[in-house]
């Protein structure tokens, strides 16, 4: 039996398909809605009149963690995408990010710090998920959601505490 060949375009790499622009796009949009949500969802006078820990840092720092932060996640995600678009690190990626996009809003404009515990503590165990998902498959994007999950760990005792103190 004589097989047909693949088209080019299917013989190709990933890499070589149009990967450089599609992870320009996908750190783009990723970042950009972060940024926009952030932007949307300004912690404002109702942050400022809350009892904080002493480890709480100033508003300004969080603009750039995030935005280093979303990069990586856009290039962890990215990674799972191209490895298996439909696999289970796509799923938990698509996860983590709903439940990220859908924190700020839940903290800083309804103001529910009780429901925004939960929803990050969900974040967590699914970034927890994704990193032990890929390790075997995919070191690196494994290594580039680490920094993530210290810093929503942090977050989620930042959010634990303001929730007691408040």
């Amino acid at each position: 039996m004589v097989r047909a060949p693949r088209p080019a375009l299917e013989r190709m790499p990933p890499s070589t398909r149009g990967g450089p622009i599609r992870l320009a796009a996908f750190v783009l949009l990723v970042t950009g809605a972060g940024l926009l949500i952030g932007w949307l969802n300004i912690p404002g006078a109702w942050y400022a009149s809350l009892n904080k820990p002493p480890f709480n840092p100033p508003n300004w720092v969080f603009a750039p963690v995030w935005t280093g932060l979303f990069v990586l996640i856009a290039v962890a995600g990215f990674r799972s995408f191209e490895r298996e678009p439909h696999g289970t690190a796509a799923k938990l990626w698509i996860v983590q990010m709903v439940l990220n996009f859908a924190w700020s809003p839940i903290f800083f404009s309804f103001h529910r710090m009780d429901v925004a515990l939960a929803v990050i503590v969900a974040m967590f165990l699914a970034i927890v998920a994704f990193i032990w998902r890929q390790w075997a498959v995919d070191r690196a994007a494994a290594l580039l959601f680490m920094p993530y999950a210290a810093w929503v760990a942090f977050a989620a005792v930042l959010n634990t505490s303001l929730v007691l103190l408040n």
